[in-house]
């Protein structure tokens, strides 16, 4: 009998201790699959701004049927907040040692942690502004000529975006980092600090995407009058 209590007492440990393990894997793999990927197909559709308010709002606003839509929503709404849940969860534990051991890793670690926190309050206030508000309460998809017109005439909000797409891409490359390293895509000093390249253009593609957007947006925003102005 007490064999038993103690195996049965092993297994619990066994299974408790894989938990946070498997938990970080989800979270991880997440945040690429398909978070990464449609942040990336997202702004390749944002970038329709350089066409034009039929072209761009055609890209990003409609879609072919309802049940699309829906789909969306589940396939990137539910990871978001699986991968939120997570990040919340890491940024309790967030305990900063850079100054007892500064070192690029730990620089990393310390930006993300931070970046993570900008990016949620920025998705958050993103997704209420351009998707919810409009379809919710005013009844219909955002229009062009409101996002243009508030990133060339509404400064806080192009300040907002600029650096609220500085930490997705900061936080999209790093997260590309530690997608490979957990699942055993690289191993190894060596082999990580090579894979800080990959991750660097990541980075940088990401982040030229998005400001390209913006800048489109500015630039057509001249068209329209301020939101709340009499026209």
């Amino acid at each position: 009998m007490a064999a038993t209590t103690e195996n049965l007492s092993d297994r619990k440990a066994a299974t408790a201790g894989t938990r946070p393990f498997l938990w970080a894997r989800l979270g991880s793999l997440l945040s690429i699959l398909p978070l990464g990927v449609w942040t990336v197909n997202h702004l390749a559709d944002n970038l329709g701004a350089f066409k034009g308010a039929e072209v761009w709002e055609r890209q990003v606003t409609q879609y072919n049927s309802p049940i699309s839509h829906v789909i969306t929503l589940v396939v990137v709404l539910g990871p978001l907040v699986i991968h939120a849940a997570w990040g919340i969860q890491r940024l309790f534990s967030f305990r900063p040692n850079n100054v007892a051991y500064p070192f690029w890793g730990n620089l990393k670690y310390l930006v993300q942690r931070i970046a993570a926190v900008g990016v949620l309050l920025f998705i958050g206030a993103h997704l209420w502004l351009a998707l919810l508000h409009p379809r919710l309460v005013e009844g219909h998809a955002e229009p062009f000529s409101d996002i243009a017109s508030a990133m060339r005439h509404h400064w806080p909000t192009l300040v907002v975006y600029l650096l609220g797409t500085l930490g997705v891409a900061y936080h999209l490359a790093n997260g590309v980092s530690t997608f490979s390293w957990m699942w055993g895509a690289v191993g190894g000093r060596r082999s990580l600090a090579r894979f800080d390249i990959v991750a660097a253009v990541v980075f940088f593609v990401v982040l030229a995407m998005a400001w390209g957007v913006i800048y489109a947006l500015y630039q057509a925003g001249a068209a329209f009058p301020p939101m709340g102005a009499e026209t």
